[in-house]
């Protein structure tokens, strides 16, 4: 069964937006992350260092979903191997 370049470029397309979609959520996440660890920063400041490891640690684990999102997109729209 033989591939026409151009629908399969097409799907590619489309497939790297959705992917990059998956790109909100981390952002979202992280972002409420932040605002949670400065509230809890506030009401115990001796607590400063553990609040922070643990809220830039998870932080880094949320961050892996988007950066594995572009990596596919980068992937569907530059390495296809689908397309000549």
């Amino acid at each position: 069964m033989e591939f026409n370049e151009f629908f399969v470029k097409g799907c590619s397309a489309i497939g790297a937006g959705l992917a990059l979609i998956a790109g909100l959520g981390p952002g979202i996440g992280q972002g409420y992350a932040a605002g949670q660890g400065t509230a809890a920063v506030g009401r115990n400041p001796g607590a400063r260092g553990k609040i922070m490891g643990t809220m830039l640690l998870g932080q880094a684990v949320a961050e892996t979903t988007g950066l594995y999102s572009f990596a596919i997109a980068i992937l569907l729209l530059f390495a296809n191997p689908l397309t000549k």
